[in-house]
């Protein structure tokens, strides 16, 4: 027996990638990986009681040559008499229409088909042929730009897609040993004459790094799948751990997720790298646009004596640390400035849904306590009353105490995070004298001695729900 059958026979036993009955969809190339693996579970149909399917897709960058690859697998599978589903997608007219990379367009039609096939054929598993010099050059690739989490572990051998699984059987197996097989058995594979080129970064470290390691240790390949399951099995206990801890430390927003920063500093440093790591994921919708470093900035951030800062990563996602909470989320720069008048009775529903209503006294009850109400003193005031975001200067003669303080500074001292204060209402008369700042202060000019026929200015700031709550 080729060492090839007894190593892919020995890799699926040990981490049980074929059941009984399952229905298999091998993605074939023509290249010697894809081939060597469909001729394999084709002659071992019987021995592992499984039904085979093939998909293959030609890109169209080839014009031609990749036409007729997809003529040789469909002619292969037919002299196997293994079902095909193949398709010719002008790959190069997606890039041109989207804007969009050749690697991440190519990858993204790929598995579009793939998911196709797998639901053509009833299928519960996809089998790839990724092998052993693959996950090398992969976790190298990985490691060498800053991957972060189990992205570091490379290629995993199963993991859920579509309706099924994704297996790799050749993972414990070297390319040699694939070119080997193929002669063995005469299968005459295609060759891509681009996997020769140095464009590429993965054939860079294909052709100039993995033989320099195969020099040191024929078996290194065997070395880095070991350390690409203990890996993912360690992320996988680790990533349990930080779940549990992060589910009382983070609050899910509209926009975002906001993080309780003096809880989160008591989880250890590995778990509130992966607690990060679990945020940016979520936001990105698991896309990774994100390595190490913009890890390691936001714990800086975190970590940092002072109360406030942020930090710009990538596709427009922002991280705003104010105080004690770190906010992450994709926020539009807009203009919040805002500026209403209140002649008479009636109300102003400001941008972010809270609102401000101008009534008498004798209906205070209908509405919250009176640390939200703000009683008019009209001799002391000049109306219309304007309901607007801050100014520069604004400062405000604060109850029970002589003189002025900065409308800025009242926000400092109450801990009002930074991303707030520019569209909190600041409520004025019509010479500009700063009345009261909703929620945080009032004003000397807040009458004494009420009665019911006074006016009242009401403040009702909406909860995520849409209920009603105290700033």
């Amino acid at each position: 027996m080729l060492e090839y059958e007894e190593k892919v026979r020995q890799f699926i036993k040990k981490h049980q990638l074929i059941d009984k009955g399952d229905k298999i969809v091998v993605g074939v190339s023509g290249g010697p990986d894809s081939l060597s693996l469909l001729h394999y579970l084709a002659r071992k149909r019987d021995f592992y009681g499984i039904d085979l399917f093939a998909v293959h897709l030609d890109h169209m960058f080839r014009g031609q040559e990749s036409y007729e690859e997809l003529l040789f697998v469909e002619e292969f599978c037919k002299e196997f008499h293994i079902p095909c589903l193949s398709k010719r997608i002008n790959v190069s007219e997606i890039i041109r229409d989207n804007g969009t990379g050749l690697q991440e367009t190519a990858r993204m039609v790929r598995y579009q088909v793939f998911q196709q096939a797998m639901t053509q054929f009833a299928a519960n598993k996809l089998a790839l042929a990724h092998h052993g010099d693959d996950q090398v050059e992969t976790i190298l690739m990985r490691l060498t730009r800053g991957t972060s989490g189990k992205g570091r572990a490379g290629i995993p051998y199963l993991r859920s897609f579509h309706n099924g699984w994704i297996i790799r059987p050749l993972l414990g197996i070297t390319k040699e040993e694939i070119l080997a097989y193929c002669d063995f058995y005469r299968l005459n594979p295609r060759i891509d004459p681009s996997n020769s080129k140095g464009a590429y970064t993965r054939n860079r470290f294909r052709l100039e790094v993995l033989p320099f390691l195969k020099t040191e240790n024929p078996k290194v390949h065997e070395h880095f799948q070991t350390f690409s399951e203990e890996m993912l099995e360690d992320e996988r206990f680790l990533l349990k751990l930080t779940y549990e801890r992060m589910e009382n430390i983070w609050t899910h927003k509209n926009d975002g997720i906001s993080l309780d920063i003096e809880e989160f500093q008591k989880m250890p440093l590995s778990l509130q790298r992966r607690g990060i790591h679990l945020i940016l994921n979520y936001l990105y919708k698991k896309k990774t646009p994100f390595t190490n470093v913009h890890i390691r900035q936001i714990l800086q951030l975190i970590q940092h004596h002072h109360p406030s800062g942020s930090l710009d990563l990538p596709e427009g996602l922002k991280v705003i640390r104010q105080y004690q909470e770190c906010f992450f989320g994709f926020i539009k720069d807009e203009t919040k400035e805002y500026s209403y008048e209140l002649k008479t009775e009636g109300k102003v529903v400001l941008p972010n849904g809270d609102q401000l209503i101008l009534t008498k006294r004798k209906n205070a009850d209908k509405f919250p306590s009176k640390d939200d109400q703000f009683c008019l003193n009209r001799e002391a005031v000049a109306m219309p009353l304007i309901i607007r975001t801050r100014k520069p200067g604004d400062r405000i003669a604060l109850k029970g105490m002589n003189g002025f303080k900065k409308v800025k500074k009242v926000f400092i001292d109450l801990k009002v995070p930074r991303s707030y204060r520019d569209h909190w209402p600041i409520v004025a008369d019509s010479k500009g004298k700063v009345l009261w700042i909703p929620g945080l202060r009032k004003s000397i000019f807040e009458k004494q001695n009420e009665n019911e026929n006074d006016d009242i200015l009401i403040y009702i700031k909406q909860t995520s729900s849409g209920g009603q709550t105290k700033c």
